[in-house]
């Protein structure tokens, strides 16, 4: 379905991602996790804040308090409103030299969930780990080059996580205090048409994921695990998905200029911008940290 991609920041963000929706204050957060800085946008007056930090950011929650909950090289950190560093909840539990935190989100039950990559991209040394509101981080999974797409589902019932170089799309069943199970392989992805980077689940549970490489966004459907609609955009390498504005109807999308060519800059100029496409399925309000 054809539908109006509309270029809403020329934020020129050498690897843009983690859009956050903040429905208390109608703003859309990111991060450049190589910049290194957290931006903070409101889309009706057109205002931009960055917050620079001294550290790569890999993903970011917002707080029932206030402030951010943030996945740095160094580790886990609690921010203020202004992105400032306050306390480290904790290391990063794998090398930091070699290792950096990458996408995340805070989960129905008030957990930060942040997965890490494997930089030198010879092993499956990345981690998915989990904060919880008692500031104790835990290692829940390994075997992961690069982790990303982490969403879950209306339902409660289901966690969804990607490897992003290794083509494919996993979920984990849910117990009712938000414990993961088993994770099963749930999709194959076919590098031709993208790899599966950030994702977003909307309110009838359809899994939303940016395809890097693609230039495209996917909506999968949570039975069949097929592709059942998609977004073209003006970039080549998108990196993730957040559900916006007063209805949950506006799906933002971060993207990337990392590592691009000038040629390929010169064919993909808004690379490392964020658009936004009006939709007719609401998607699900960002849970607090905390």
């Amino acid at each position: 379905m054809s539908r109006e991609v509309k270029h809403v920041l020329a934020l020129q963000g050498e690897l843009a991602e983690c859009p956050l929706w903040s429905v208390r204050e109608q703003v859309l957060w990111c991060v450049d996790i190589l910049a290194p800085a957290i931006h903070r946008f409101d889309p009706a007056s057109g205002k931009l804040e960055t917050f620079h930090l001294d550290e790569h950011v890999g993903c970011i929650g917002l707080r029932k308090q206030g402030g951010l909950i943030a996945a740095l090289r160094s580790g886990v950190w609690l921010l203020d409103e202004q992105g400032r560093p306050e306390v480290k909840v904790a290391d990063n539990p794998g090398v930091a030299e070699v290792s950096r935190f990458n996408d995340g989100r805070v989960d129905p039950w008030g957990n930060f969930w942040c997965g890490s990559l494997w930089e030198p991209q010879d092993k499956n040394g990345g981690v998915l780990c989990r904060v919880t509101p008692q500031l104790k981080l835990k290692v829940m999974a390994r075997d992961i080059k690069i982790s990303n797409g982490l969403a879950f589902s209306p339902d409660h019932r289901w966690m969804y996580h990607s490897d992003t170089p290794n083509q494919v799309l996993y979920r984990y069943p849910l117990d009712a205090q938000g414990e993961p199970g088993s994770r099963e392989v749930f999709k194959h992805f076919d590098a031709k048409g993208g790899l599966p980077d950030g994702a977003a689940v909307d309110s009838e549970g359809f899994y939303w994921s940016a395809q890097f490489d693609g230039g495209r966004v996917v909506r999968i459907d949570p039975n069949t695990a097929e592709i059942v609609d998609e977004i073209l955009l003006p970039v080549q390498w998108p990196t993730m998905v957040a559900f916006g504005g007063p209805e949950l109807k506006t799906l933002y999308i971060t993207s990337s200029r990392e590592h691009r060519t000038a040629e390929e800059l010169a064919r993909y100029p808004l690379s490392g911008d964020i658009f936004a496409v009006e939709l007719d399925v609401a998607g699900i309000a960002e849970p607090l940290f905390g």
